[in-house]
């Protein structure tokens, strides 16, 4: 989304592509906090969810936890703008344990140990 975002804007066409993201009834984003994002994309990140505000769902996965936004976003202020649209009116899931993946690794390892 990013780097859709970033190229759209050098070709002109930010607008257009702003709609691909703010058009849909849900929008996913997954794994937001894997990678720290310079304030450029940290911008992206922002408008798409300031214009999605009260429009439409974000439904957004994270390892991290909202005290370890700042550190994601390169601004803890711009962070605490972000959180604070995602959470009016949101459903926070905290889900704890190891990962899917993780858990679907280990299994496979124990099947092939025999435990």
């Amino acid at each position: 989304m990013i780097a859709a975002l970033q190229s759209a804007h050098l070709e002109g066409t930010t607008q257009y592509k702003l709609r691909t993201y703010t058009g849909p009834s849900v929008l996913v984003i997954d794994e937001l906090g894997y990678l720290p994002l310079d304030p450029a994309s940290a911008n992206w990140i922002f408008q798409v969810v300031s214009r999605r505000y009260e429009k439409g769902s974000v439904v957004l996965t994270s390892n991290r936890g909202f005290s370890d936004w700042g550190q994601i976003f390169a601004d803890p202020f711009g962070a605490t703008a972000i959180v604070d649209r995602l959470l009016h009116n949101a459903a926070v899931l905290n889900i704890r344990g190891r990962s899917y993946g993780m858990r679907a690794h280990q299994e496979l390892a124990d099947a092939k140990s025999g435990r």
